[in-house]
């Protein structure tokens, strides 16, 4: 078994949720685990209880609330009172309190809102989760966020801060999403961020002609495409730990194998100095 290292992510979003890969991410070492609330059907926490409760306390557990069923398949809602509803059920489906939980993609309320609404609505979101941790249905909360951008307009400087800022993260960001999100989390004074889908969601060609590896010290430029892809991503925006989601347990491997690998930062530089200029130009 791997020792511990918690800036990979074991993130259960189009996982199948087979216990396989949950005892292999513990034998390399993964001890975080991301799902949400609408993941598998809005069965994720149900399957997790059923089928691996005696793995779940090995874990650093975070779940999302946010997104409700509904005829339709799915609803979004930042109602305080639901989303503090969402968060016992959690528990209860858990079977365990998670560590983490996030407010899930908060954007897709706020979209079309004047910045009064929205720095009220998600004022109240926000105050609803940090009440859930300080009453021990969680230790911390967070805010997921896919698109960082409709955020801005809500004003959060006084809002409370979550502890971890979930956001999109890699080379297939853009460069308007990324200065976003350091807007964001300078303005919100977020405890961490945490990346998500550095390779954006598949997109498996991308990397077959794309080379991420000259922005990984040359020592390490034995890495696979994909393996410099991940590691580099921990830059794009700069964040503590990073979620992936993934069934299998070789390509997990070769993920925790990458994180020994030292990133060209002054390369990272000049790539995002370079998505500026072609911005502007």
């Amino acid at each position: 078994m791997h020792g511990a290292d918690p800036r990979l992510v074991l993130g259960l979003h189009r996982s199948r949720h087979h216990r396989d890969i949950l005892t292999a991410a513990l034998d390399l070492g993964v001890t975080a685990l991301d799902t949400a609330a609408p993941y598998l059907g809005f069965l994720s926490h149900t399957v997790l209880s059923e089928t691996a409760a005696d793995l779940l306390p090995k874990f650093i557990l975070s779940t999302k609330v946010g997104f409700f069923p509904s005829a339709d398949g799915a609803e979004h809602s930042l109602d305080p009172v639901r989303l503090r509803l969402a968060v016992e059920k959690a528990a209860r489906e858990l079977g365990r309190e998670p560590e983490m939980v996030f407010l899930h993609n908060p954007e897709r309320s706020l979209a079309g809102m004047s910045p009064a609404d929205g720095h009220a609505l998600l004022g109240n979101a926000c105050t609803a989760l940090a009440d859930a941790a300080r009453d021990g249905l969680c230790r911390a909360w967070g805010v997921a966020s896919w698109d960082t951008r409709p955020l801005g307009p809500a004003q959060v400087d006084d809002l409370p801060s979550p502890d971890v800022l979930m956001v999109r993260a890699g080379f297939l960001v853009g460069i308007d999403l990324l200065d976003a999100t350091t807007v964001l989390r300078t303005a919100w004074q977020a405890g961490e961020t945490w990346g998500m889908s550095p390779f954006g969601g598949g997109h498996g060609k991308v990397w077959e002609e794309f080379d991420p590896r000259p922005f990984v010290r040359s020592r390490h430029r034995d890495l696979s495409h994909m393996q410099a892809a991940f590691r580099t991503a921990f830059h794009l925006p700069s964040a503590t730990a990073m979620a992936v989601g993934t069934d299998d347990p070789g390509h997990l491997a070769q993920l925790v194998q990458a994180l020994g690998a030292e990133v060209d930062t002054s390369a990272v530089s000049q790539y995002l100095r370079t998505l500026h200029s072609h911005r502007q130009s």
